[in-house]
């Protein structure tokens, strides 16, 4: 199948783009959000770059959209209607924002075109109103169990922690800074010791590093922190779970069902975590048997297989004959029993 999707979010396409179909990338000269293409990213031959405007409408089985903007874009560049005459489905990244938990969905009311929540969480707050829905939950490529945990530190992937302030937990980065030093990585991380309040001796900003080598630098510390109040369910915290990092998480949106408390720590009390991350980091063995659960939850829930399996039967509903509006896919063994 040929699907065409732009590149919005990068881990999400680095997992999605790993099936077995080709997809089409629409890349301009100067990049951007409407055409980045593969990004310089090491993707499989599958996955293609292309001119939107010179791209053969008939070639395109089916098209994955983000954002609500696409929908005109599609029908402008190929003159084909996503959910009309074109297969279509619309993943939904995010978390409401706004009037929570009575936000309206862009795609709220209309029938032909399914959204797809990446958390349970998302589709329950999100008003879809009569729009089909379903959860396809993150898959993560499994970059191995990479955990030594031999720096007493706690690692976090937290982007523009800055400009995004309580959202993502910067306020209560001082905190945790009390049980050990933090190590931060993301874009966006200049004068993040004086935003928080922490002494530059208790804080290493690492920036926005190549995939390999974040995994490689968080692997080395002792905890993964996950601070975030508001989040859809952040894909770095799946990617320490995986690489065997033991996790101290807000129990906030998706991350009360996405992790286990024998993983690390969960809560809402921050006092709480702060002690959890701070036995942790001075028992390296404890640190390391919670590691090992957070791994083994990780890969039963966010294993890619799951994640493309999913994805392939709700691709083979859109583009089938039998595609009806209403609630998309039934459960696997309903499917099979029929």
């Amino acid at each position: 199948m040929r699907i065409l999707l732009w590149h919005v979010h990068g881990s999400w396409t680095d997992a999605f783009i790993r099936g077995s179909h080709e997809y089409l990338l629409p890349v301009l000269p100067g990049g951007g959000p409407w055409g980045l293409g593969r990004a310089g990213r090491p993707w499989p031959s599958s996955v293609r770059e292309v001119p939107l405007d010179a791209l053969d409408a008939e070639s395109v089985d089916a098209v994955i959209l983000q954002r609500p903007e696409e929908l005109a874009e599609v029908t402008r560049a190929l003159g084909r209607t996503p959910g009309k005459d074109l297969p279509a489905a619309y993943v939904e990244h995010n978390c409401p924002r706004g009037d929570v938990p009575n936000s309206v969905h862009p795609l709220a009311d209309q029938q032909s075109i399914p959204v797809v929540h990446v958390t349970h969480f998302n589709e329950l707050f999100w008003d879809n109103g009569t729009a089909p829905t379903l959860v396809i939950e993150h898959g993560i490529p499994d970059p191995g169990h990479a955990y030594t945990g031999e720096v007493p530190e706690l690692a976090a992937v937290v982007n523009e922690p800055v400009r995004r302030g309580r959202v993502a937990g910067t306020d209560l980065l001082g905190r945790f800074a009390a049980a050990a030093p933090l190590r931060i990585f993301g874009m966006g991380g200049d004068g993040l010791s004086d935003a928080a309040g922490i002494p530059a001796a208790s804080l290493t900003v690492r920036g926005d590093l190549p995939t390999d080598e974040l995994h490689r630098d968080m692997s080395r510390c002792r905890v993964y922190l996950h601070p975030f109040r508001w989040t859809s369910l952040g894909l770095a915290l799946l990617e320490a779970m995986h690489l065997g990092m033991p996790v101290v998480v807000l129990a906030t949106t998706e991350a009360a069902r996405a992790v286990p408390p024998d993983a690390g720590a969960i809560s809402t009390s921050v006092d709480e975590l702060v002690r959890a991350a701070r036995l942790l980091i001075d028992h390296p063995q404890e640190a390391r048997r919670r590691g090992g659960i957070a791994r083994e939850a990780a890969l039963d829930r966010y294993g890619l297989p799951v994640f493309l399996a999913a994805w392939d039967a709700l691709l083979e509903d859109l583009t089938a004959p039998r595609f009806r509006t209403g609630r998309l896919l039934m459960p696997t063994q309903e499917r099979k029993s029929q």
